[in-house]
This record gives structure tokens, sequence and C-alpha cells, in this order.
């Protein structure tokens, strides 16, 4: 009878309940992130309205409370066609939220022009997370750090003058935020969950505590995040779980939710406890926003691992005491074309730049394979924290091994510079200038400059280079005919004079230094990060004066332009063999060409993901099908292999062009195999 009492008091509550709000709609309109109800998280039990809300230390979703276990995955880290399929991997592995980036390059490429089609449609990414079930934790930006090229900023920023400070209150770098977010916020606003979408939580800047102190640029954020979005959104910030970098990364006074992140193998209750104090009291729910699956990988280092016991293990301490946790990285992917990121140490020129590959040693791999001690480790201990039970594992992608492939050398690079470079786009200059200032903001330039031969060798200096420049000399001032002779290579971490030899010419000698820009800084004190020949270059202490500037697009070489297949077909250095190339001084091959690789795929056949392996090559870009499939650098390593994805593939003939910076293959193959390869150069393991 006492129970019945209560059921029958209760309803009379709820009726009661439903009239006021019917009847009072002016309550709706106060602002959901004032921190007065922290106190009183019973009232969410009540409360069936559709709803994400933070109130006693917990999440709650629909009145009822929630622990987020997400996992980080990046829709622009893969192609559009595989995004279902990472993400039913995602729900097998346990998870009910994904976190994401918002690139800010990748949507705005030069000033307004707005790119929301293919890998850049986050809208279809965000209806299917939806329609899989998943909630989402959107990290807007501006600034992502992301081991993506400058954090995500277009690298257009750095074009304009004078110089923006950016992740600051400078005016100008906070009007293009507005226009940005002018754009962005709108598209997502239908996709908020009070609004019948997935997002229930919106991340501003990243990590900013670990960069500086700037509460005003962090409070003008949170405030045009709301004017687009409402005063319902729950804002976030990310930091380091340490009292630095929250008291500077944090905004709790403007209802800003403090989350933390942290290396997997801290104790994170008293980071957790630390994070009570940088948000109001009742609006703490414990949430490492990154907990560490893996780490990243530069080029000349080994390939990052970690144990995946302990990483489980770690994942259980959060878990066991009702922690939230989102996997940085549920899936890694690619960094496909010129976006990865770079870091540095001590100043920047301790610069090290990241590999194609994202895999990050995540439980799910880059080609999406999910058969290993590392998703089996991490789905077991979430399994037992999931208050439902979770979805069969789907079973690995098949990969095609199609066999080993002839490639020929097309042309030489500078033979075919008037094609990668129309006579129009060559800009002159006394000095060199960034690749910026002349809107190469990807790729290659080439700096071309003479000077008078003296019957000696001479000394030449490039005190600044971002990042990586090869030299070489000839008598022609446009390199064709005999092509231009090898000299040495200056990198930005190890930036030495270099000798060049007596050479003879009738006239001037020519200078040709070809600059990559190898992957803009994404985190720390040097995120602006300008790219080319950033000083003069001397030769014997003497600054030489007058030149030009080659653009090279090496979006030129889409294969669906026969114009462009033509004239490398009829080039006279299509016809030069690989034996009659320029040689250096050991014989081996140093000029930068590019080379081709034709291969058939049967209709009869199904296409499969597959790698190429460049063992035996040096450095340099690859095109499948004209799509940009990432840097490879065997030669420094440890990444040999390239990820081919089945949906860039075809029936019928398949092309690969490779631009080999150094040394081709001896046996002028590539390789396509099953596997990824991360065993190569000078750090073999």
């Amino acid at each position: 009878m006492a129970s019945r009492g209560i059921a029958l008091l209760y309803l009379q509550f709820l009726l009661a309940a439903f009239f006021f709000v019917s009847f009072i709609p002016a309550l709706a309109s106060i602002p959901k992130h004032s921190s007065s109800d922290s106190s009183r998280p019973h009232s969410f039990h009540k409360d069936n309205i559709r709803g994400f809300k933070i109130a006693g230390d917990m999440f709650w979703k629909d009145g009822q409370p929630f622990r987020i276990i997400g996992g980080d995955l990046h829709y622009f880290r893969v192609l559009p066609e595989y995004w279902e399929d990472r993400l039913l991997r995602a729900k097998a592995l346990g998870l009910n939220a994904i976190q994401t980036y918002v690139a800010w390059n990748l949507h705005e490429p030069s000033p307004q022009k707005w790119v929301f089609e293919g890998i850049a449609n986050i809208e279809s990414f965000l209806n299917l997370t939806q329609e899989l079930g998943f909630l989402v934790m959107l990290r807007a930006g501006p600034y992502i750090c992301a081991e993506w090229d400058l954090g995500g900023f277009p690298a257009w920023l750095l074009s304009i003058k004078p110089s923006l400070k950016l992740r600051s209150s400078d005016p100008r770098y906070i009007n293009l935020v507005e226009r940005w977010w002018g754009i962005l916020l709108p598209k997502i606003a239908p996709f908020l969950y009070e609004n019948g979408g997935p997002i229930v939580m919106v991340q501003v800047e990243n990590e900013f505590g670990s960069f500086g102190y700037d509460k005003t640029y962090l409070r003008y954020l949170a405030t045009l995040a709301r004017r687009h979005l409402g005063n319902d959104i729950i804002l976030y910030t990310t930091d380091g779980g340490t009292k630095d970098t929250l008291e500077r990364g944090t905004i709790p006074e403007e209802g800003v939710y403090a989350a933390v992140d942290f290396s997997t193998g801290e104790n994170p209750w008293p980071i957790f406890e630390l994070q009570k104090r940088y948000n109001a009291p009742g609006k703490s729910p414990p949430l490492s926003a990154e907990f560490y699956t893996g780490w990243l990988t530069h080029w000349g280092e080994p390939n990052a691992k970690t144990s995946a016991s302990y990483t489980a293990a770690y994942l259980e301490k959060i878990l066991s005491c009702n922690g939230s946790v989102v996997l940085y990285m549920a899936y890694g992917g690619t960094n496909f074309g010129f976006f990865n990121g770079a870091n540095t140490g001590q100043n920047d020129s301790d610069y090290k730049a990241d590999l194609t590959s994202y895999d990050y040693d995540a439980p799910i791999k880059e080609s999406g394979d999910v058969d290993n001690p590392k998703f089996e480790a991490l789905r077991n201990v979430i399994e037992k924290y999931s208050p439902m039970s979770l979805p069969p594992v789907p079973s690995s992608n098949e990969r095609a091994k199609y066999r080993i492939l002839n490639v020929n050398k097309v042309a030489s690079l500078f033979n075919v510079l008037d094609i990668l470079c129309y006579p129009t786009e060559v800009v002159e200059t006394d000095q060199p200038i960034p690749m910026e200032l002349v809107g190469q903001m990807f790729g290659f330039m080439l700096y071309v400059s003479q000077y008078s031969g003296k019957g000696s060798n001479s000394t030449l200096s490039i005190p600044k280079v971002h990042d990586r420049a090869q030299v070489f000399i000839s008598c022609t001032a446009d390199g064709k005919g005999e092509n231009p002779t090898y000299v040495g290579t200056i990198e930005r971490w190890s930036n030495k004079e270099l000798e060049l030899p007596n050479f003879k010419c009738s006239s001037n000698i020519s200078l040709f230094i070809l600059l990559e820009n190898m992957g803009r800084i994404n985190y720390g004190p040097y995120i602006y990060d300008r790219k080319g020949i950033l000083s003069s270059v001397a030769l014997d202490g003497y600054i030489l004066h007058g030149w030009k500037l080659y653009p090279i697009s090496l979006d030129k070489l889409s294969l669906s332009n026969e114009t462009l297949v033509r004239k490398l077909a009829e080039s006279q250095t299509a016809k030069i063999s690989i034996q009659t190339s320029i040689k250096f001084h050991s014989g081996s091959i140093t000029q930068p060409g590019f080379y081709e690789a034709r291969y058939f795929i049967d209709p009869n056949d199904q296409i499969k993901d597959t790698f190429i392996s460049f063992k035996g090559w040096s450095k340099g870009i690859a095109f499948v099908n004209s799509f940009n499939i990432g840097r490879f650098w065997p030669s420094l390593g440890p990444q040999c292999t390239l990820y081919v994805p089945a949906p860039i593939l075809h029936y019928g003939e398949n092309v690969v062009v490779i631009f080999e910076l150094h040394t081709s293959n001896p046996n002028l193959t590539i390789e396509f195999v099953q596997q990824p390869d991360f065993t190569c150069g000078q750090i073999a393991q």
C-alpha cells in the first residue's frame, strides 16, 4: 500500500510539472549554462525531455545518468566510402560516442573558398554517426593540433601582412575566425542533440593551457559559439591534467566544462580531483578527453607501439570508478596528400615531420583491421562496464596482393617545369621569399638564381631552410637540355653549409634549389611555420640577388588531363633512359623525376585494399589514379608502405605516378603487399 501511495503522489507531481511547463513557456529561455541547478541532480530523474546535461558531477542523457565511452575518429583521415565501416568497428569496440576535430584548412583552402564535399562533407559524417547510434563530441577549433598541418589552420593565414598572431585576441585573426565559424556553426546547429541530432558537446580551442594565457580570446570563442549554437549546448575545453595548464586553458566562469587529458600510465583519480577545481560545483564529471591508445611517429623514429594489456589496465582504472573516457585514437587513419603535421623540440630547427600513416597503434588499424590484441583487450574492459551487450566484431577487410609492377621513368622534373609551373606563374624577386607569399601552400617550390664561377669550389650557406632543400647547378638557366647536376641537400634540422664544385660554364652558373614543405608544425610555440627559403642565400659570404621562383603544382599531374599526359610522353626527357640521367659522385641516380606504373584489375575480381611497398626507393610522393596517397621516405623510415584504399581503385587500368626526389628503386619496381611495413630506414627494428 505504501509503495502504491508513493507512486500516486509521484504521478500527481509529474502532471503538475507538465502543466507548469506547458503554461509558463518563458522559463525555457533561461540560459542552461548557469551552475545554479548543480546541487539538484535528482531533478533530471524526472525529466523525460530529450537533453544532455551535466549535474551532480555526472553526465545525464534524457534524464538518466550517462557515462561517455568514446573514441576519436577523424572524418578527414578516412575516405567517405569507409566512414560506415570504421564507425561499425568502433561500435563493436563498445563505444557510444565519437569525438572528431574539424579541420579549418580542409574546408577553406583559400580565402572564402568553402569546401564541404567528399572527404570534407562533415554533415554526411554527422548524419551517419546518428544513424549508427553514436553521440558526437565535436572539436570545432579553430585550432585543433591533431598532428595535422598547421594545427588545422589554413596556410593562407601565413600570407597575411602584417603577420597575424594566431590563437590570440588579435582582431584581424578574430575576424577570420568569426567568418569561418559563421559558415561552420550554422551547418552543425541542426545536428545538436537538443535539435534531434547527435552532437552533445562542442570543444572550443584545444589544449590552450599548453600554449598561452589569453582568457579574453577563450571567452570570446565561447561567446561566439553560443551566438550560433545557443546556450543549451555544453561547451568544453581540453587541457593537460596539471595545475599550470588548467589555470591557463579553462574558463569555468563562462560555464565552459573543463575536461582533462594525461599520459596513459598516470593515476587518473588525483587528476580528476584537480579537474574539479576548474569546474563549477557539481559540474565536473571525470572525463579523460584523450586517453592515449598509442602514440604518433615521426620520420626517423622507431614506429610507436604500446602494450595492449598495459593500455587496457589503465582504461579499467578510469571505468571501474565510473569515469568517462575518450580513446585517442579509436581509429587513426591516414594523412593523405600534404596534410601531415610536424613537431619541434627546443627550437624551431629541431623539426620532426609526422608520417603519412596515422595508424597511432590504435585498436582499429589504418586499414580497418580489428584482429589485434589491443582491440580485444580494450573491448574486454569496455564490455564489463557497458550497460548493454556489444555488437559482434566485424571481420577484417580483405586486401589484395596485386603483384610486383615494373615502373617506367616518364620525365625529369626540370624537363617538365613549364608544365608544372606555367611561365605566367613564375615570380621574380631580389631575395627569396616564403612559399605562402606566392600562393604555394603545399608541396614544392624551385628557387633559381645565378652566380659567376671563379675556378674553384664555393661554399653555399642558407641559414633558414623550411624544410628541405636539394641543390643543383647547371650551365643553362632553365635546367633543360643537359640536366642540372645534383650537389647535395640542406635540411632544417641539420643545417650545414654546402660545398659547390668547380663548374666550368661559358657564362654564369645557374643555381637551382628545390624546396620541399614537409608539413607545418601543429603544436607548441613555433606554430607560425612559414615554408621555403626564409633567409638570404650566401655564396662564399656574398649574398645572391635576383631570383626566379617556380611554384610546382603537382595537381597538374591529374591523369585525366590528356594534354599533360601527351606532353609528358612527347617530351624529350621521356626518351632519355634511366642510365643517362645525371649521376652523383657515388654513381647513384639523383635526378628528381616522375615514374609511372600501370596495372589492370579484372572486372571479375573484387576490388580490395592494398599497400604499396616503396622499399628500395628514396623519398617522394605517390599518386594512385590522381589521388595523392601521401609521402614515402623508406631510406629514412620507418614507414615502407603507403595505404591504398579500394575506393580509389577501379576496374580496368589503374595508374600509379611516383615523384621520386632522389634515387629510384634499382630494379624499377614497386610491390603491392597485404600488410603495412614499418621496418625501413636507418632505424629499422
